[in-house]
């Protein structure tokens, strides 16, 4: 509602409705809490009034409530209320001046507010229609909170709202800013926020600037080679001469001794020369025996053989000849002996070879298998080993044309494993255009065929395990070790909680999957 301000008064004037305990006049609107019916019948313009904020009473307002008694089960309808009082419709009489205790039922939405109260009755007068009375009742006694909850009743009621709890929790009073400044209560003092979530918002912006700096340095400033990885010195071993491989367990990953048997090879061929040979050789030692014999017992003549390789495929004959002549062909038996013999020592020397020792203490890389009898040829490799003695496995790096200038002897690297998180020191032990003549394993040979890179040998500070060689690696080289380890050591422990939270949530995953296949 607009106030009004009149030009010969100073003082402020607001309309009004009802009558005022001030200036009260003789008829029914001027009480407060009173039925004013004359007023019922006037104009709107009529029923306003202005007067001062100092004689204003209490605006009525018609609204739904109950008045419920508190000495009895007795409750009245209401017909209106305004903060001085209210007025209600009884089955009985009222004496004026009767005190009574009640409380107010007001519908506010879906809630039922109770305002409790002590009244006093101004008058009562018979009801217009029906039976019964309308009672008007002074309010003497309220407490301040339930005073409140009744004005902000009223106010709804006056902008043409239904109350509702939430309108009264939360509406606005533009008419009483000041009085509803005054009573609020100040907003307690909010708790100084703890030092320690300042620290480690600092603290993780500290870390990303770090680890970002740390990526920086080590994807743009060291050298990185085109291919890196762990190679050993390689042993093949080829079979000696054809025939079939001997049965052998061994496989790759498999470590052999040195001088431990590996394998054999079957040679039907050179078991049938020596054969032979020793056959052979065990005719011309009886033959000779034979002849001494008949020259010793004094025979004038001695039966002799054509022939001291009864293997040669002629046919076999005798004749008898002089002592003398017998005597010349003994020294020919003997020299066809010796032949026998030396040939005999290379049959087994050759048949020697073909069982097969290991050369030193190895790993085996590969092997071919021994099942169902496996026929191999003369050069065939049969086995690859590798040498696993600590100067042995070292990792090798294809560094590009470009950058090899800025690599010298003895240079600092860093060597990270797949699977490992923290890098290995390494020093440049050579730099060729092309690798060592001895050959090496675990670097393919496709690797090999580019022509812009150059071989580095890198010997790391820690022994490398033997089951690594054929394994990538990742290798940096740097020309400050400083920085270069610090960088390095950051990007492996950024890595490792990566790989971390990747295996927690595959592992989640499998769960996951093995609930839903049960299910």
């Amino acid at each position: 509602m607009t106030d009004h301000f009149s030009n010969d008064d100073p003082k402020r004037h607001e309309p009004t409705l009802g009558g005022n305990r001030a200036r009260r006049q003789p008829d029914a609107a001027a009480e407060p809490g009173g039925v004013d019916h004359d007023s019922a019948r006037l104009t709107r313009g009529d029923r306003l009034q202005h007067e001062r904020r100092d004689e204003r009473g209490y605006i009525r307002v018609t609204l739904p409530f109950r008045v419920d008694l508190g000495d009895s089960d007795t409750e009245l309808s209401g017909n209106d209320v305004s903060l001085g009082g209210f007025s209600a419709h009884s089955r009985r009489d009222f004496q004026p001046g009767e005190r009574i205790s009640a409380s107010l039922l007001m519908m506010a939405g879906a809630t039922e507010l109770i305002v409790p109260l002590k009244a006093e009755c101004l008058r009562t007068t018979p009801a217009e229609r029906g039976e019964g009375y309308d009672v008007s009742f002074e309010i003497t006694e309220i407490e301040p909170q339930h005073r409140e909850l009744l004005r902000q009743i009223i106010r709804s009621a006056l902008s043409g709202r239904s109350p509702n709890v939430e309108g009264l929790i939360g509406g606005e009073d533009p008419q009483t800013p000041r009085k509803r400044q005054a009573s609020r209560a100040l907003p307690p003092a909010r708790p100084p926020k703890p030092m320690g979530r300042y620290i480690l918002l600092f603290a993780a912006i500290g870390v990303l600037v770090l680890v970002g700096a740390a990526t920086a340095y080590r994807n743009f400033m060291l050298i990185e080679p085109s291919f890196a990885a762990v190679t050993a010195p390689r042993i093949d071993i080829r079979a000696p001469s054809p025939g079939i491989l001997g049965e052998h367990e061994l496989v790759a990953g498999d470590q052999v001794e040195r001088d431990q048997l590996l394998t054999n090879v079957i040679n039907s061929d050179l078991e049938s020369d020596l054969i032979l040979a020793e056959a052979a050789l065990d005719y011309n030692n009886r033959l000779l025996d034979n002849l001494r014999e008949h020259i010793e017992g004094g025979m004038q003549e001695v039966s002799l053989a054509n022939s001291a390789q009864p293997a040669s495929g002629d046919t076999m004959t005798f004749e008898s000849v002089s002592p003398e002549i017998a005597q010349a062909r003994i020294d020919q038996f003997e020299t066809v002996r010796d032949y026998e013999s030396s040939r005999i020592a290379a049959l087994e020397a050759r048949m020697a070879s073909n069982d097969i020792y290991s050369p030193c203490d190895c790993l085996v890389a590969w092997a071919l298998s021994s099942a169902d009898g496996v026929y191999i040829n003369e050069s065939e490799r049969i086995m690859t080993l590798i040498r696993t003695d600590e100067d042995d496995v070292l990792v090798e790096a294809l560094v590009h044309m470009n950058d090899i200038s800025r690599i010298d002897p003895d240079q600092q690297a860093y060597v990270t494993l797949a699977n490992a998180n923290q890098p290995i020191r390494a020093r440049v032990r050579n730099v060729a255009l092309d690798v060592e003549r001895q050959p090496r394993a675990g670097f393919p040979s496709w690797v090999r065929q580019q022509q812009n890179v150059a071989s580095v040998l890198l010997v790391p500070e820690e022994p490398l395990p033997a089951e690594s060689v054929g394994q990538p690696v990742d290798v940096r080289f740097t020309e400050a070790p400083l920085l270069g380890a610090a960088s390095e050591r950051i990007w492996q422990g950024v890595r490792s909680v990566i790989q971390f939270g990747d295996d927690i949530y595959r592992a989640a995953m499998e769960d996951n999957d093995e609930v839903t296949d049960d299910s």
